[in-house]
């Protein structure tokens, strides 16, 4: 059964009316199949999905994010790659099952591939934790990224949570520490990273794993620091004002990719990702392999330079920097002050030479 979200009343009803023309028999007075009829409601149905999709305000597109039938990491990582191997623990604390984590195949090169996942059904999102990685998640996470940097493995990473886990549990063992750690990990790699938000894209949580080379949203996902109805919560103390919470973040992806702050979008097939899962399985693998194929002329300096230059521009284009071109020659200037004891103490140095060489009072006195 297909769930629906509240501005595709109308998909909703076609789509109803689509299945009883493809089976009559089960119909009163109908006894054989009307082709016209099902080819004009299919064309009706398509022309809908194209005025709303491509018309989404930000709430919306919020909400087909969070679509439950949406394609979860789990997916994507059994069907674009061979050979993965789930690797569990950070060998401190225990297993986070919010993450997927594991070396595989890709296009017949090894890969570490990350996967926050959220859950399929309720029994699986319980035990998931609905994509809310603890403290040990993101440690594990840690591990196997300095594991792939180690062996020149490149590291691919499915973001799809509202946010790491908030309990009282996480935050005693580290929480904001862990998460730190993660982001000083991903910006210190010598290896190609790449992070591609599948649908939420929430808070420190997703930035954890996102500080990558490369960062893509699919078409409707969503990036931002924290939920609309928690923006809206704190601002103005209603949460049902989450639609100019969500307009102000500039959460979407055309947003972002104006912003500098992603670098590509995935394009997703009519109606969203939930509704041909084929294609959008075929964008993402060609998309990958683009940028796979990107990095492998430059060198593991190149990739980390690259990288800290990406994360350098964000927030300059419009500020008191007028150019970020040579951002690569950023080197740790020392400022006037030091320049000014360097100067003196040369020229101390040239004067205690000075007063070295010259003769003494009384040698003047002897040679007369």
């Amino acid at each position: 059964m297909k769930n629906y979200l509240n501005f595709e009343t109308e998909i909703k009803d076609l789509e109803n009316e689509l299945e009883k023309l493809k089976d009559p028999y089960n119909q009163e007075g109908l006894t054989e199949v009307d082709t016209q009829k099902i080819s004009s409601t299919q064309t009706e149905i398509d022309e809908k999905l194209k005025n709303i999709y491509s018309n989404l305000d930000p709430w919306q597109t919020t909400m087909v994010a969070r679509h439950e039938d949406r394609p979860k990491a789990k997916f994507f990582i059994d069907n674009l790659f061979e050979d993965f191997i789930s690797l569990s623990g950070d060998r401190y604390y225990g297993e986070d099952k919010s993450v997927l984590t594991g070396f595989a195949k890709f296009n017949g090169k090894s890969v570490l591939v990350i996967g926050q996942e959220k859950g399929e059904d309720l029994d699986s999102r319980i035990e998931r934790n609905f994509g809310m990685m603890r403290p040990e998640g993101y440690r594990k996470t840690i591990r196997l990224m300095n594991l792939a940097n180690k062996f020149n493995i490149p590291i691919i990473s499915f973001i799809d949570t509202p946010g790491a886990y908030p309990g009282v549990g996480a935050e005693e063992r580290g929480q904001a520490e862990a998460i730190a750690k993660s982001i000083e990990c991903c910006m210190e790699l010598k290896v190609p990273t790449i992070a591609i938000i599948i649908g939420e894209g929430g808070s420190g949580g997703a930035i954890a794993l996102a500080s990558s080379n490369k960062v893509l949203m699919l078409e409707n996902a969503i990036y931002s620091v924290i939920s609309p109805e928690g923006c809206a919560t704190i601002l103005w103390r209603d949460p049902k004002k989450m639609l100019d919470a969500a307009k102000a973040m500039k959460l979407s992806a055309k947003d972002l990719l104006k912003l500098k702050v992603i670098d590509e979008i995935i394009d997703e097939p009519l109606g969203g990702a939930h509704r041909d899962r084929d294609i959008i399985l075929n964008n993402v693998r060609q998309t990958l392999t683009k940028n796979l194929n990107y990095f492998d002329e430059l060198s593991s300096e190149e990739i980390m330079t690259e990288r800290k230059n990406k994360f350098l521009k964000i927030g300059r284009n419009d500020g008191f920097m007028t150019s970020t071109d040579d951002l690569s020659t950023l080197t740790i200037k020392k400022n006037n002050l030091d320049q000014i004891f360097k100067s003196k103490k040369i020229l101390l140095a040239i004067i205690g030479c000075l007063l070295y060489t010259s003769p003494s009072p009384r040698d003047r006195t002897r040679s007369r």
